[in-house]
């Protein structure tokens, strides 16, 4: 496809995907670029609100991947950054970058998309709490954080109940027996977050996990993980596993379960504080539930307990609210799209961000929106037998995650980058000379 460079380019939400999109459209000649963002500021879920909103970090919020592998490629993180920035940081981060490239001024804030349709032309009609308007081409970067989905037991819970997207810190658990459903990050850090304060805290899993320490040897994990890519896929796990036992001993010593799978094989799990407060039994580990009654809480070992608050950690389903489900729908279903971007019907639509990986997501957002501003260029052409690849890649994420909702979307960072890189053209417009210094906000 081959877009002039005058053709009005929507991109939906402002977030760190959102900006890499229009980033790179306005780097390679696109001027007529609107992006769409319901808040008052860049960044989407990083922004923290008090309020549950759209955001889904709590205050005391860092990234889980280092800045080394988290940043954009032409915009580093400033030096007096941690290896591992607060949200604070991050928005502050996020902002400069659009300020930097010239996104900011392109953004319509406070401005809710609430539905696209697909004309007869082609064009997309885009209609918003502020009006109507036609653009040439789609690019949707919504996010996938924002709609809680909540596991199915038999009975009630009748003390608290809330999902980790409500959760903003750990006062409102002062003194209560709380129990948190999930091992995931967000559950993880919930836990260890409301056991400062709680009577009692309690963590359910369903299985085992591999737990991650931020720091291995002394380095930001992702950046140990990096230097073993060399690995044959064959003993990469194994290499993953040994390091593990070496920081963390024999998981089970701690009561939990000894995960069946391999490292890669599962979103990775990254917590430093997790396995030392169950150590020193402010965190006791159950498995998974077998019904509510009341606030009593059965698990399938037929042990009992009560708690005051339940909080689950347990993940979100994929929405794109503004599309008729007939159109376009990826709730609990395979999503289809090649490299994770392009649509196999509508040549005219894309997506950026619709991922979630074992590293930092907008690093591989910003390689996804260079190849998709070259392709609207007709610098890079998609394949005829795109719906073949698509089921390639469907099939690869079944063979190679367990089974879980949450890995309808995952990729391997490391190697889903190097897939990107190598797709983009080599003589691709694109990544300019990386910036030294933050701009400042």
């Amino acid at each position: 496809m081959k877009l002039n460079k005058g053709a009005k380019i929507a991109v939906v939400g402002a977030g760190a995907s959102g900006i890499a999109a229009g980033k790179n459209l306005l780097q390679v000649g696109f001027d007529n670029v609107t992006l769409f963002e319901q808040s008052d500021r860049i960044g989407g879920q990083w922004v923290f609100t008090k309020d549950v909103k759209h955001s889904s970090v709590y205050e005391t919020t860092h990234i889980i991947t280092s800045k080394r592998h988290s940043a954009y490629l032409d915009f580093p993180m400033p030096d007096h950054y941690p290896d591992y920035p607060s949200h604070w940081l991050m928005a502050e981060y996020l902002e400069s970058y659009a300020r930097a490239f010239g996104v900011y001024e392109r953004v319509k804030f406070n401005t809710t998309v609430q539905h696209i349709t697909r004309l007869a032309d082609g064009k997309w009609e885009i209609s918003t709490d502020k009006g109507k308007e036609v653009f040439d081409a789609l690019i949707v970067s919504n996010g996938h954080h924002f709609n809680p989905r909540f596991p199915n037991y038999p009975g009630k819970f009748e003390g608290e109940y809330l999902h980790s997207h409500s959760f903003k810190n750990n006062k409102p658990f002062e003194g209560k027996r709380v129990l948190v459903i999930g091992a995931g990050n967000s559950g993880c850090d919930a836990a260890v977050e409301v056991c400062r304060v709680a009577k009692k805290t309690a963590i359910s899993m369903r299985r085992g996990y591999h737990f991650i320490p931020k720091f291995v040897f002394g380095e930001p994990a992702d950046v140990i993980a990096n230097k073993f890519q060399w690995v044959p896929d064959a003993l990469l796990d194994k290499v993953y596993e040994l390091v593990l036992r070496l920081e963390n001993g024999d998981i089970t010593k701690y009561g939990l379960q000894k995960p069946n799978y391999g490292v890669r094989q599962s979103h990775p799990v990254s917590n430093s504080e997790l396995l030392y407060y169950i150590r020193h039994g402010e965190i006791q580990p159950k498995g998974d539930i077998e019904r509510f009654e009341g606030k009593t809480v059965v698990f399938k070992d037929g042990s009992k307990d009560e708690f005051d608050s339940v909080i689950a950690a347990t993940g979100f389903t994929v929405t794109l609210p503004f599309f008729d489900k007939a159109l376009i729908n990826y709730e609990d279903t395979d999503v289809r799209l090649y490299k994770r971007i392009f649509h196999p019907e509508f040549d005219n639509l894309m997506f950026v961000g619709l991922i979630q990986a074992s590293g930092c997501f907008w690093k591989l957002a910003d390689f996804q929106s260079r190849l998709l501003a070259n392709y609207l260029t007709g610098n890079y052409k998609l394949p005829r037998n795109m719906n073949q690849e698509i089921d390639k890649e469907v099939q690869r994420i079944r063979d190679g995650f367990t089974k879980s909702h949450r890995h309808l979307i995952e990729v391997d960072y490391f190697k889903y980058s190097a897939d990107v890189i190598a797709t983009t053209p080599k003589n691709a417009p694109g990544w300019t000379k990386p910036l030294k210094q933050l701009a400042t906000v």
